[in-house]
């Protein structure tokens, strides 16, 4: 039962939204909608007061007449859920018109199918793991979109999690992620700490009036990285579990937030039908820091160093080495983060050489060419080219091969191929 509901929530949050219908709403039914939310609110949303304050208001404005002029179903849905949360401020209510999914859950043969295309869907966005890396300088790098259930995704999350397992720093990028399952949460979460359990979050739910505690893994899959220096991209789309992840890392100080302040929904719930036209997401429970005792809704969560989204990844790709490498007590590695980040600085701010002076390298050095194109360099070593980027007036990296750099002397004469693990190979110029 639990997996069937989680199948259809998903599948509505996942599918794209119907056309607007033609058809127009009575007053009598919009009384009746209005009733069965005010039933469904008094006995199912998590704060009463709340639900009681909100349903005043709907109640008033449909007996002032307010609703009269709302002919379409789709335009008094969306009014509805702008009024209902007017009064909560919580962003997980939403009213819907959407007769076509009732009618799928309704009928077992569909509803069946509807739970396979839902699984073969989130198979096509690889359970919203969008992409998964090595950046320069061992910094590992996750764009998740969705927090899928373990039942279906944890093959996917513990082959990401192995991935990173021996990364220096971990990037998770929520920016894009909308929300999902906080078991998901937990079995990522686990890789990040060691296999003492480590209390994660609390969960209060209203109708059953318990109380659920989160807590990692005490055995997980393959390998911890307990001592990985973790980072959390977020932005304003931000939602729901993303921000439950972000949350638990900023209490329990096991990263740093870098980005915008997220969306701020933290209720979690479920979705019922109001009859067979209109369904109503009403957020049961609540989620609550078992260090502050707090959480997000309504505020989001503010990130421990603001920046622009669209800036996030790269500023933090260069904190993360900034870190490393002041941190580190080893030359090696020291050397190593300290090369990267001058790779990274480089293409965050480009280096600009004029024609005149790219055009003074080109020549062959020990059989390997250095060529002019279209106001670039282009490297030729055994029949292959690669683009020159600058890291200064006599310096280059290779673009996608940011461990070998090229050195020239400053009459041109030789050129060094340079390896970040100091290896130099001197080539002159022919």
């Amino acid at each position: 039962m639990k997996n069937s509901k989680f199948i259809i929530i998903l599948a509505l949050m996942i599918s794209s939204l119907p056309g607007f219908s033609q058809e127009r709403i009575t007053s009598e039914e919009k009384k009746a909608v209005i009733e069965t939310i005010e039933k469904f609110m008094d006995s199912t949303y998590v704060f009463p007061e709340v639900a009681k304050e909100a349903m005043a208001l709907l109640k008033e404005n449909e007996k002032q007449g307010i609703y009269s002029s709302t002919k379409l179903p789709e335009e008094f849905a969306r009014t509805l859920t702008e009024d209902l949360r007017s009064i909560t401020n919580d962003l997980h209510i939403k009213v819907k018109f959407d007769p076509e999914s009732i009618a799928e859950e309704k009928n077992k043969k569909i509803k069946t199918d509807l739970a396979a295309g839902t699984i073969e869907s989130l198979k096509r966005e690889n359970f919203g793991f969008n992409e998964v890396k090595i950046l320069d300088g061992n910094i590992g790098y996750l764009d998740l979109r969705l927090f899928i259930s373990p039942e279906y995704a944890a093959e996917t999350a513990i082959a990401a999690m192995n991935f990173l397992a021996n990364t220096d720093a971990i990037i998770f990028d929520l920016r894009n992620n909308r929300g999902g399952s906080p078991e998901m949460i937990q079995l990522i979460q686990s890789y990040l700490f060691e296999a003492e359990p480590v209390h994660l979050n609390n969960f209060y739910n209203r109708p059953t009036n318990k109380h659920m505690q989160t807590w990692t893994l005490p055995h997980v899959p393959g390998k911890r990285n307990p001592n990985a220096d973790v980072y959390v991209l977020t932005s304003k789309r931000s939602f729901s579990a993303a921000e439950e992840f972000a949350f638990n890392i900023k209490n329990l100080e096991r990263g740093r937030l870098i980005g915008e302040t997220t969306a701020g929904a933290a209720n979690p719930g479920s979705t019922q039908n109001i009859n067979d036209s209109f369904i109503i997401f009403i957020p049961s429970g609540r989620a609550y820091s078992p260090i502050t005792n707090t959480n997000w809704e309504g505020t989001g969560i503010i990130p421990h160093i603001q920046v622009p989204e669209e800036e996030s990844l790269t500023f933090t790709h260069l904190k993360a080495l900034e870190n490393l490498s002041r941190k580190t007590v080893d030359d090696k590695k020291k050397a190593i983060y300290q090369w990267y980040l001058k790779t990274v600085k480089a293409k965050k701010d480009p280096i600009i050489l004029n024609t005149e002076q790219l055009n003074s390298y080109a020549g062959s050095y020990g059989g390997n060419k250095i060529l002019f194109k279209k106001s670039r360099l282009i490297y030729e070593r055994a029949g292959m080219q690669f683009e020159l980027i600058p890291l200064g007036e006599h310096e280059f990296t290779i673009r996608n091969k940011s461990g070998v750099r090229l050195q020239f002397s400053e009459d041109r004469k030789n050129m060094n191929e340079i390896l970040v693990s100091g290896k130099t190979r001197t080539l002159s110029r022919d």
